[in-house]
């Protein structure tokens, strides 16, 4: 049995944005996606409450570049503003990552069937995941296709001035966000680390291994029983159907 899969995804654009300058109307993406993002990309290829889903290693394929490019958000207080936002330019990455059992689940016992789970998201990936794909932020479309993990087309394999191994330092970044159904603490937290790129490689930690995090809030764990979901077939839509009514 196994938990891991390995994944390409690429696409025009990618804005893993920068949290210094969100707030502010003109976004700017960090040149290295989070690990964040990639784990999302994961939830969308395939995902249960049952399993968590750990990026392990990106590979950097293309040169990093930028774009800035006019945007017009959507304003709902009416007018017509102008901001710019940067862009990663043909973003595209290699991933590796597997899944666990959320312990924290007990609930979801009846579900930690690894092989079970191993095989869905194996077919979900070769159909190019089961929801959309995202480089970042939605209007970024991404594409997903199994593939082998490999630094051999990196644009960052390649040797220093001095013949070492080729190693980029990121600074202080965001790192991920710490649910309570995964710290089992009930708190959501952010997580916060200093990347390092070797010959186009990043190792990610562990959520739980980044020294630096900050309590956002208290959360409460949702629960999956009798009383808070609603079969399908039991759905208002099928029930219309089988009654022949009109679904407008």
């Amino acid at each position: 049995m196994k938990n891991e899969i390995n994944f390409k995804v690429s696409g025009r654009y990618g804005l893993f944005t920068d949290p210094l300058t969100k707030i502010g109307g003109e976004k700017s993406t960090l040149m290295i996606p989070t690990y964040q993002a990639l784990k999302g990309i994961c939830e969308s290829i395939y995902w249960k409450p049952s399993i968590i889903w750990y990026v392990d290693e990106v590979c950097v394929i293309n040169q990093i570049k930028t774009e800035r490019k006019g945007i017009r958000p959507i304003k709902y207080g009416g007018g017509n503003d102008l901001a710019y936002y940067t862009y990663i330019k043909d973003p595209e990455y290699i991933v590796k990552a597997h899944f666990e059992f959320n312990q924290n689940r007990k609930d979801l016992q009846n579900d930690f069937n690894q092989n079970k789970h191993y095989f869905i998201a194996k077919r979900a990936l070769e159909k190019g995941g089961r929801r959309d794909i995202f480089i970042g932020t939605r209007e970024c479309q991404g594409y997903v296709e199994p593939c082998e993990f490999t630094n051999k087309t990196s644009y960052y394999n390649r040797k220093d001035k001095n013949g070492e191994k080729l190693v980029t330092q990121f600074g202080l970044q965001y790192h991920s966000l710490s649910y309570p159904d995964e710290n089992g603490e009930g708190l959501l937290k952010c997580k916060f680390w200093n990347p390092v790129m070797v010959d186009g490689v990043i190792a990610f930690k562990r959520p739980n291994e980044c020294e630096i995090e900050r309590i956002i809030r208290k959360m409460e764990v949702k629960e999956f029983g009798n009383g808070n979901f609603t079969f399908v077939e039991n759905e208002e839509i099928l029930k219309d159907y089988r009654e022949g009514g009109v679904i407008v």
